[in-house]
């Protein structure tokens, strides 16, 4: 396949500029490699071993076997992430703190609809419909997976297959084996280009929101009087209270509230109730005509 449509559908700085590339040896990262090399860029290949399966060695010296074919520099980063519950969340926090800020991954459009449609069973709004889009991190998101997976074997490359991508515990595998075809099936078309035009219409309007809502950000939830929240438009309070309700786990994932905890908040506001109680043993109040955020986990551990 000409690297040169590839490279059009890709969103690459300019050429020389220097970069870090998470690479795990799959056909997409591979192919980010191969083509961010094709564009010119210096790039030093990143490979996170979190030893999760027998042969994970053999990713790693795939990874550095691919650096010294290419003349590239490869580092890798061993992780230890014990077996047990919420292994993938575990993991990724792992992979976060080993791999460089800015560093670019090999997600595709592919990615990008499964994505949306994972975010949508979850009932997500206009953020969970706009996911990675406008990232420039993820600079392969015009770029089809099947498309990828052919320029690195018409390379004479044999990118590492991972089994738990076909595992169907995992329910981004069942969207992308069996939920995608059906769709594909009943819309009698390819739909993943579908999902991602959905996803930039939701950018663009995602953005002009937040546009609107700029001045918002950087007022603390105790700052604003309720009598001017209740002023403001439904959209813009609920997306401010969601933003100033989120909250970041121990494993550094963000959480933002639910639907019916933002309801719940705007009654607080709105004085139908004085106080609610919401996810992470937290309490919203309204104090003084002005909104107060307790953590009651804390106070009652200290309290036993």
């Amino acid at each position: 396949m000409d690297p040169g449509r590839l490279l059009g559908a890709c969103a690459f700085p300019p050429a020389g500029t220097v970069v870090d590339l998470a690479v795990s040896g799959g056909p997409d990262s591979v192919g980010l490699t191969l083509l961010a090399l094709e564009a010119g860029l210096v790039a030093t290949l990143h490979h996170v071993d979190h030893h999760a399966r027998p042969d994970s060695g053999g990713d790693a010296d795939f990874v550095r076997a691919l650096g010294a074919r290419l003349g590239a520099v490869v580092a890798v980063h061993d992780v230890s992430v014990p077996a047990g519950p919420n292994f993938e969340a575990r993991a990724r926090a792992a992979r976060r703190a080993a791999l460089p800020e800015g560093v670019l991954t090999g997600h595709t459009m592919d990615d990008l609809a499964e994505t949306v449609l994972l975010n949508v069973l979850r009932g997500a709004g206009l953020d969970g419909l706009s996911p990675m889009v406008g990232d420039a991190t993820k600079p392969l998101l015009g770029v089809r997976r099947g498309a990828l997976a052919a320029y690195v074997a018409g390379r004479g490359i044999e990118a590492r297959r991972d089994p738990t991508n076909v595992d169907p515990r995992f329910r981004r595998n069942r969207v992308r084996h069996e939920v995608l075809p059906l769709l594909d099936k009943v819309a009698e078309r390819d739909v993943v280009p579908l999902l991602a035009r959905l996803a930039r219409l939701a950018e663009r309007d995602r953005r002009l929101l937040e546009g609107v809502a700029e001045g918002d950000r950087g007022l603390a939830l105790g700052e604003v009087d309720v009598v001017d929240l209740l002023a403001w438009p439904r959209a813009r309070l609920a997306r401010w209270l969601r933003s100033r309700l989120a909250r970041t786990d121990e494993l550094g994932e963000v959480h933002p509230p639910s639907e019916a905890e933002v309801d719940r908040a705007i009654a607080v506001v709105d004085g139908s109730v004085v106080a609610t109680e919401l996810s992470g043993g937290r309490r919203l109040s309204r104090r003084a005509r002005h909104l107060a955020l307790e953590d009651r986990s804390t106070t009652l551990a200290d309290h036993g």
